[in-house]
């Protein structure tokens, strides 16, 4: 879901997310902890967009950012006449996301703490997300920026399955418009570079019928 990617690539990004899957949820999630900025879909159940945006309003000063559709612009407009702080119309990327929330928050003064999990290391392999470089017993592997992507998106959730969509909107972002083969198809080229038998993988691991993960 559009909600899951964006919050894994914040959270890669040195940000504290806490996701809420509908109106309610945000309400009783802003009122735990009060966040510096909100991202707000407008189409969200139970509790409209707009609703959830004016009752944040009324309890404090967070830097709101909407996610809108194309056919939303009344929407749109009340929401700036409102008080948001910026939108960002659907489809988008994340790395379009990010900069926009990173934009609003050093207007307010504010930055993500950098990033924690940077550096990787699973046995011999040691994956550089600030250098984005991969080495394999100390050796540099060389990674196309879509393989490195990838592995680092499934590196960095160990344990986790992802489905081939998944990974299709985070790596390739939201404006992609290919098929999921193409995962399947960097998975067996990481495969080629990472595994000591590319036929029976260890670390990029097939799930059957759902998609991959990656096994530290």
């Amino acid at each position: 879901m559009v909600r899951d990617v964006l919050a894994r690539y914040l959270a890669k990004e040195g940000f504290a997310v806490d996701a809420a899957e509908d109106g309610e949820a945000a309400l009783e999630a802003y009122d735990r902890t009060p966040p510096d900025l909100v991202l707000l879909d407008l189409m969200l159940p139970r509790i409209d967009g707009l609703e959830v945006f004016r009752r944040i309003r009324e309890r404090g000063a967070a830097a709101v950012i909407m996610l809108t559709a194309k056919g939303e612009e009344t929407d749109r407009v009340v929401g700036l006449e409102l008080g948001a702080d910026d939108y960002v119309t659907k489809p988008f990327s994340p790395r379009e996301v990010v900069a926009r929330v990173r934009a609003v928050l050093r207007r307010a003064g504010l930055k993500a703490s950098p990033p924690q999990r940077d550096l990787l290391a699973f046995g011999d392999l040691e994956i550089d997300g600030q250098r984005r470089e991969l080495r394999r017993g100390g050796e540099p592997v060389r990674l196309t920026r879509k393989e490195f992507d990838l592995l680092y998106s499934l590196a960095s959730q160990p344990g986790t399955t992802f489905t081939r969509s998944q990974l299709l909107e985070e790596v390739w972002d939201f404006a992609w418009d290919g098929d999921t083969a193409t995962v399947t198809v960097h998975i067996r080229r990481l495969r080629q570079k990472i595994e000591a038998d590319p036929s029976n993988p260890t670390h990029l691991v097939t799930v059957w019928g759902v998609g991959y993960r990656f096994e530290p």
